[in-house]
């Protein structure tokens, strides 16, 4: 039997920063590169650039929001705070499962939450400080300092 192929779905955003709508766009209008990869597309804000900067990406094949729209400010911290979660399992300290595991944790988030794109200024700012914490802890025990 053959597997059905789901169709794409399109989904409505409304802006949290101005209240528009945001479309679905070749990642090309955002970026201005045609060299960029034709599936890729983003969820645009209809005040960009003008009035407001707010954009997220769709995934390739479903083209669902990857997360919340963002304004660059937003975008920048989600992207600090995937660094410095990716540092705990990069360097080792846990897997990539379990880094996530004990973010959510720390953070006190459902599974379903877990989820940089979806994650406010707040809880960037708390996975930074969170995965700092833990990187001076690991670094002060291995020395044999005394741990806070």
């Amino acid at each position: 039997m053959k597997k059905r192929k789901k169709k794409p779905v399109q989904t409505t955003l409304r802006c949290p920063y101005c209240g528009r709508t945001a479309r679905l766009r070749p990642a090309a209008y955002v970026y201005g590169d045609d060299t960029l990869d034709a599936d890729s597309f983003l969820y645009v804000c209809d005040g960009y650039p003008d009035s407001c900067d707010a954009y997220v990406g769709a995934h390739k094949k479903s083209l669902l929001p990857k997360g919340t729209l963002a304004d660059s400010e937003l975008r920048h911290k989600r992207i600090l705070a995937h660094r410095a979660l990716d540092a705990l399992w990069k360097q080792g300290y846990m897997t990539r499962h379990s880094t996530y595991i004990w973010l959510q944790t720390r953070l006190c988030l459902r599974e379903k939450d877990m989820h940089i794109g979806m994650f406010s200024d707040y809880y960037c700012g708390q996975t930074i400080r969170e995965c700092e914490e833990f990187m001076k802890w690991h670094k002060e025990s291995r020395k044999g300092g005394k741990c806070a």
